[in-house]
């Protein structure tokens, strides 16, 4: 996300930072994940931030207070290279995150403990797999398969 895009931000753009937001939170509420594992792939993947601005603002959402030290270092870092990490954007990632965390833990208890490790580890597949980008080789494998 350039810098432009962060000073104008659209209402889709602002809806998908919520949207982000909130399923971090829920998430985080449901099976104890959130920053590292929903926030950063889905700013990545669909906000355009770089790893590292990503991983930034995770940390500027997630636990501000407690990580200040590594939240400053991404935040200088990032200024420097060109890439600022946006406090609008983590602010509204937060109130996304606050609401989805209490829907989440919410639904969460109601869940056989048994069904939410499956949760947890169909989550935790999905994210290393996109990651990793087999997605897009199996694909192409399929593909080639075909062609």
């Amino acid at each position: 996300m350039n810098l432009n895009q962060q000073k104008n931000m659209t209402a889709q753009l602002v809806i998908t930072i919520i949207l982000i937001g909130l399923a971090a939170g829920m998430l985080s509420g449901l099976v104890g994940v959130g920053g590292g594992i929903i926030l950063v792939p889905a700013m990545v993947l669909f906000l355009n931030y770089t790893q590292h601005q990503a991983q930034g603002m995770s940390l500027g959402v997630l636990t501000f207070p407690v990580v200040l030290l590594g939240f400053l270092k991404y935040y200088y870092e990032c200024n420097k290279a060109g890439t600022p990490i946006s406090f609008k954007v983590i602010g509204i990632l937060a109130i996304g995150f606050v609401v989805g965390s209490y829907a989440g833990s919410s639904i969460a208890l109601k869940i056989d403990k048994e069904m939410l490790k499956k949760i947890f580890a169909v989550i935790l597949f999905y994210t290393a797999f996109k990651m990793l980008e087999w997605d897009s080789a199996i694909v192409r494998w399929v593909k080639g398969i075909f062609a």
